[in-house]
């Protein structure tokens, strides 16, 4: 019987270390101002570190990130186009770009979601290990979902009927996925230190962007 597999859905990665020096200083200043956050250091005072996820402002017109985000907005590009879209009639925007990281002790995490209006989104991983949190994706196709049988308890491959999808990031880690791909980060132990860049893009007609200009 010939196998046919359609409807996938596609997630780059790749290991990008060249980036991992400048964007963990770049970055310093921004996790340091989101700690220091008057309802950041309320919360702290009150409760404690513990379950807290440091997100930082807006970094695409800092030019500390420039290099990296010229390179992945031309990979995100070439993500929609080996997919098959005419993206000859579209330009690539950044819609946002942030930093986070997750409470020293431990129970920094992400609820299952997805961000609106977005075609690609993407991790890029400055500080993880095996020990710290890690992206799960889920099953996209709603159908799938809902009519979803139990899974062998003995495989231990990724298969068709899998419903999730981790991956174990190490520094340099960067992943691109489709902006529609549910996504989750699992409960950070606090062990070691867990920091990663994110960042949604939108494909806009050429049409309309000269238009606005």
């Amino acid at each position: 019987m010939k196998i046919n597999n359609y409807f996938n859905t596609t997630i780059w990665s790749e290991q990008k270390p060249e980036f991992l020096k400048s964007l963990t200083k770049a970055s310093n200043k921004y996790i340091k101002a989101a700690k220091n956050l008057p309802e950041a250091k309320a919360h702290i005072k009150k409760f404690g570190d513990f379950g807290r996820s440091y997100h930082s402002t807006p970094l695409t017109v800092d030019n500390n990130f420039r290099d990296f985000r010229d390179y992945i907005g031309q990979k995100s590009w070439e993500y929609l186009d080996h997919q098959g879209f005419d993206m000859q009639q579209y330009t690539t925007v950044f819609s946002e770009m942030w930093v986070q990281e997750f409470a020293k002790k431990g129970g920094g995490h992400h609820s299952a979601h997805v961000h609106w209006n977005q075609h690609v989104s993407g991790f890029y991983f400055l500080k993880a290990n095996e020990k710290t949190s890690m992206p799960i994706f889920h099953e996209p196709r709603t159908g799938a979902r809902s009519t979803k049988l139990k899974m062998k308890t003995n495989i231990k491959e990724i298969l068709n009927g899998n419903e999730l999808i981790h991956f174990r990031p190490q520094p340099g880690t960067l992943i691109i996925f489709p902006g529609f791909l549910e996504h989750e980060f699992s409960v950070d132990f606090g062990i070691e230190p867990f920091r990663f860049i994110h960042w949604n893009i939108q494909a806009l007609p050429k049409e309309m962007v000269k238009d606005v200009v």
